[in-house]
């Protein structure tokens, strides 16, 4: 498997690296937000620009990542809007929803930008171009929040956002029964083993998937999201426990 790397963080190899997101409305709320995260013990930092109030207006969603391009400095930023069918605050058009992305590629504040699997193959492969022009890398992703799919479409996802160019693949899903957590971490363990040629990410969000959040270097995930002061989804844990975990399976494997 490539490893991906974005400024001093690696990822897919050794314990999965901590995303935490930054879920701020306004414009006080994002820059307390981004310098509070200065004392989080964190790899990258994920802006949900879509919790934003004013993310409709592209001129002030660049004015605000200059100012949290100037707290974090060094940080990789991954700039996510996630749409309201995949969990996401709102809904924009799909228009609107490519050139925000691409505005940013260009802005050269951020690192990594999201891009949901189900936009529209033509549009997310012309999006990919885009990005490795500006030295961007895409995270592709998918989301289920109702529940966990089979095995096997859970993998056919991920094999997809490879074919269409994604730097790494993410899928998160929602567990119904304890056999949901395992489908999830089986499917990416197989993934692992025999179809990725990049880092992946994969979780089973909620309390009862807790536990494919932390042992993400055993099946093969190489990213884990962790919660500052509030999470953007449900189950995400506490960043210095997090991190404590990690390390605990770290040092045993």
């Amino acid at each position: 498997m490539k490893t991906v790397t974005i400024k001093n963080v690696t990822l897919g190899s050794g314990a999965p690296k901590i995303c935490v997101p930054m879920v701020g409305k306004t414009v006080a709320e994002l820059l307390e937000e981004a310098n509070n995260l200065l004392e989080l013990d964190l790899d990258i930092v994920e802006w949900r620009v879509d919790f934003f109030e004013e993310v409709e207006k592209l001129a002030e969603v660049k004015k605000i990542g200059v100012k949290i391009r100037e707290i974090l400095k060094e940080a990789p930023i991954l700039f996510t809007f996630r749409t309201k069918k995949e969990g996401g605050e709102r809904e924009v058009p799909s228009t609107y929803y490519f050139q925000l992305n691409e505005m940013m590629m260009e802005s050269g504040l951020v690192d990594l930008v999201d891009i949901e699997l189900f936009m529209g193959d033509a549009e997310v492969k012309a999006t990919v171009a885009k990005a490795q022009n500006h030295q961007v890398k895409v995270v592709m992703c998918n989301h289920d929040f109702d529940k966990t799919p089979p095995k096997e479409e859970i993998i056919n996802r991920l094999r997809k956002m490879q074919e269409l160019g994604a730097d790494i693949c993410k899928i998160a899903v929602m567990p119904t029964s304890t056999e949901d957590v395992l489908t999830l971490l089986s499917a990416t363990n197989t993934m692992k083993e025999k179809y990725a040629d990049r880092p992946i990410v994969t979780m089973s969000m909620g309390g009862m998937g807790v536990v494919s959040r932390i042992a993400g270097e055993t099946f093969g995930s190489a990213m884990t999201f962790g919660a500052a002061k509030q999470a953007s989804a449900p189950g995400q844990v506490p960043v210095a426990e997090l991190r404590s975990m990690l390390n605990v399976l770290h040092d045993s494997i």
